[in-house]
């Protein structure tokens, strides 16, 4: 079995194998300096110096040069600090070439004798010209790498529809492939917005439980499905992958929620516990008010249905009945009634039974305004000033207020004061 170290290169999270050579006290975070396909590069142990099998190596296994020096240290370092120029630089010659292609990130190697270029585009590109302005430009070689849609995410970077990094820009280290058909194995809904990630492609993260949905939908049957289990046949009418278990519609109207070793009888069937008899289950009237119709026998609300509470209203106090529903009133008469009378109650019921009706009369009685005052006939206020000369009373002038239609005491005299004829 072939000994490597795994090593890490900027801007990947993939690991590759190579031969360590006669460097055995290799450690992890150490930088090294290899041969790849693309030349000589820098990169940092990930992995220690272990034996793997042949299957697990791609291609050919290339040695690890040398361990990376301060000054190797110090070149990246500097080069790294003017790959946002050299990007920048080469978009400008992009827009004047007018070429169909979006450059992404710029890569120095790590002595500078290398510039890479990602860029991005759905058509082929003909940048011959590019190149060749470039290379004069820059004084390097230059390479052009075309990436996809996912490739550029990694590059650039990310918050994803969860809140946090992406994670093909933090830890995932390979693509693995994503389908329409793991969204409709977690019921996912298949909008694109919902389940496309910020590349525009299926989001990475839905392979992630995709074995598991796939594991528990397996030991139950399809939705739709009628089946016959322990209860009677039923049909299937979901399956929650979360609790692991099946939801049945059973011949009866009734549905049950069974397990899978429940549903294929291997265990019995576990009843639900009938609830406490302090829980008052008393169905109220729905314009009930919210606080009644939440509130159950102890104090908390029941979801589902409404309670009655058990506390009741504080009792209100006495009010007296209206003059339109007035209960007759009784003497009290001996015993009881008269042992009552000594009563605060029973003093205000009498001094209101013994007040004079003609007061409450007037007291009710509205006062009119002098507009309102029907106008005098002239006949009785002509005849005012006679009346009051027979009584013996004197008036300066004549009374505006209309006499009051009523038999004189005096005898020989008519209801307006003027001696009768008889």
């Amino acid at each position: 079995m072939p000994i490597v170290c795994g090593v890490k290169f900027r801007g990947s999270g993939k690991v590759y194998f190579f031969a360590p050579g006669d460097l055995h006290d290799l450690r992890i975070g150490d930088h090294v300096i290899v041969d790849t396909a693309r030349g000589r590069e820098m990169g940092q142990i990930a992995s220690g110096i272990h034996e793997v099998s042949e299957a697990d190596i791609v291609g050919q296994l290339k040695p690890v040069v040398r361990r990376a020096t301060t000054a190797d240290l110090l070149d990246a370092q500097r080069y790294q600090r003017q790959e946002a120029e050299a990007a920048q630089k080469c978009k400008e010659q992009v827009a004047r070439y007018n070429l169909p292609m979006k450059i992404v990130n710029a890569e120095y190697s790590y002595d500078g004798s290398r510039l890479t270029l990602f860029f991005t585009s759905e058509q082929r590109v003909d940048f011959r010209e590019l190149v060749r302005e470039l290379a004069r430009i820059f004084r390097v070689r230059i390479e052009l790498r075309q990436i996809g849609v996912r490739d550029e995410a990694k590059v650039l970077g990310g918050i994803g529809r969860c809140g946090r990094p992406l994670c093909c820009a933090t830890w995932l280290s390979e693509f693995s492939p994503v389908s329409i058909r793991m969204a409709k194995q977690q019921d996912l809904p298949l909008s694109p917005m919902e389940i496309s990630g910020l590349c525009g492609r299926l989001l990475c993260c839905l392979s992630y439980e995709n074995d598991y949905y796939q594991s528990v939908k397996g030991r139950f049957p399809k939705v739709g499905k009628t089946v016959s289990t322990p209860l009677g046949p039923a049909k299937v009418t979901g399956v929650s992958v979360l609790r692991e278990t099946v939801d049945l519609l059973l011949e009866d109207g009734s549905t049950a929620e069974l397990t899978a070793p429940e549903l294929a009888g291997t265990v019995p069937i576990q009843q639900e516990e009938p609830e406490g008899p302090w829980v008052e289950r008393a169905r109220i009237p729905e314009e009930a008010s919210g606080d009644e119709a939440t509130t159950g026998g102890d104090g908390h609300g029941s979801r589902g249905e409404r309670q009655r509470p058990i506390a009741t209203a504080a009792p209100t106090p006495n009010v007296p009945p209206t003059s339109e529903a007035r209960p007759r009133r009784e003497r009290p008469s001996g015993g009881q009634n008269a042992a009552a009378k000594g009563t605060p109650e029973a003093q205000e019921k009498e001094a209101s039974a013994s007040a004079p009706s003609s007061a409450r009369s007037r007291r009710r009685r509205p006062r009119r305004s002098r507009d309102s005052r029907p106008s005098e006939p002239q006949g009785e206020a002509s005849a005012a000033p006679a009346r009051a000369a027979d009584d013996g009373h004197e008036s300066a002038q004549p009374t505006r207020r209309r006499p009051r239609r009523r038999r004189s005491h005096k005898a020989g005299t008519d209801q307006t004061g003027t001696p009768s004829q008889d």
